[in-house]
Order: C-alpha cells, then structure tokens, then sequence
C-alpha cells in the first residue's frame, strides 16, 4: 500500500472516488503540509501544480512568504497498485510522481462508504477556513509519500497561486458529475479508457527511492 499527498482537485474525497472508480473504503484521509513547495495556477486549466521553492522564485521573481513556501493539502494512505497506475494516468505527462516528506496536521479519518451519510462526511473532510500556518517548530514529525510534481515548462503556469477554496466556489461542479447531463470531462474520460485496459491484470508494487 501506497500513501500520497494531494493538493488540487483530488482533495476533494468525491473527486478522488470518481477517478479511482471504487467506493475507497480501503483508504484513509488526513489534511497535511508539503514544505519547501508552491501551488500554482496552470494556465487555462481548473487545476494547479507545485514547483519547488527554486523554481518557485525564479517564476514569481521574488522572495517567497512562509505561506507561500509551502503548500496545504491532503494525505491519503492505503492506495493500491492499481490506485496509483490509474492517478499516473490522470496526471498525466505535465507531472513527474515523486517521493516527498509531508507534515500531517491531524489523525487519519477513513472514507465515507455509506451512500446514505457520505455526503455530509465527504463535505466535513474538505478543508474550509484554515487555520495560521503552524511554526516549524510545532508541526508533526515528516511521512513518507507519493505526489505530483510539475515537470513541463513553467511558462505555462500563472504567477497567481491556485486557491482550493476558489475551486469550490467556481469550478468543483464541473467535476462532481452531478444531474443526468453532467458536463464533458475529458480527465475522466481518459481515465475510464485505460482502466478498461487494466482491468484482470497484475500491476507491480509501487517501487519508492
């Protein structure tokens, strides 16, 4: 079993059962921090990406903040094999899967499998009004994990850093496949072709360095 970090639309718990198409009840949750890292917009797009503080800086052209210098977002642990080929599929080839060391703010709380009050649990695991950036000094011994990293050219991200509130308020619905019609996502589509593929076969460990 795999853990990763996420911090753009596979926060959302609903979004990470819909790629992942299984009712993740294997899998437990906590909200985490990522140092040393920045979120930012990816042009054109509803989701973000992270740079490394270098990187980071030389696109910003300044110093960065200590909010700014790290970067709020989920751990989830219990992936399978498969959980993580189908995730390299949905990140696709604009990101490189790394191992990196996350500060978890908080106990592990498992995912909701009950229709009947998944909702309401769901809604709770997504963070809302966050509270001031702990001290260095006050956070939780580093974990192990998986996340994705922004490996194509950086021109193509905005200087603008990518708030998941925003998410919520502005595009989240256009993921949640609400109603009988629910728009065109070509990221799940993509993924929904490759899973058929895997589908009877054995996926290797994930192998971490």
């Amino acid at each position: 079993m795999t853990s990763a970090f996420f911090y753009g639309t596979l926060m959302h718990p609903k979004i990470l059962k819909r790629v992942l198409d299984n009712d993740a009840s294997h899998l437990k949750i906590c909200p985490s921090i990522l140092s040393d890292y920045t979120r930012h917009k990816v042009k054109d797009a509803d989701y973000p990406a992270i740079l490394p503080r270098e990187r980071s800086k030389a696109l910003l052209g300044r110093e960065l903040t200590s909010e700014e210098n790290s970067v709020r977002g989920t751990l989830v642990s219990g992936l399978t094999a498969k959980d993580i080929a189908i995730l390299d599929v949905f990140e696709g080839d604009e990101y490189v899967r790394s191992q990196v060391l996350v500060h978890p703010l908080g106990p592990f709380t498992p995912l909701p499998v009950d229709a009947a009050t998944s909702g309401a649990v769901e809604d709770s695991l997504i963070p809302a009004d966050l509270p001031p950036l702990p001290a260095a000094s006050e956070l939780a011994q580093t974990v192990p994990a998986q996340t994705y990293v922004w490996c194509s050219y950086d021109e193509e991200l905005d200087k603008e850093l990518w708030s998941f509130d925003e998410f919520i308020r502005k595009n989240a619905w256009k993921w949640l496949d609400r109603g009988a019609d629910p728009p065109r996502n070509e990221d799940y589509e993509k993924v929904d072709r490759v899973r058929e593929r895997l589908r009877g076969e054995i996926i290797p460990d994930v192998v971490t360095v």
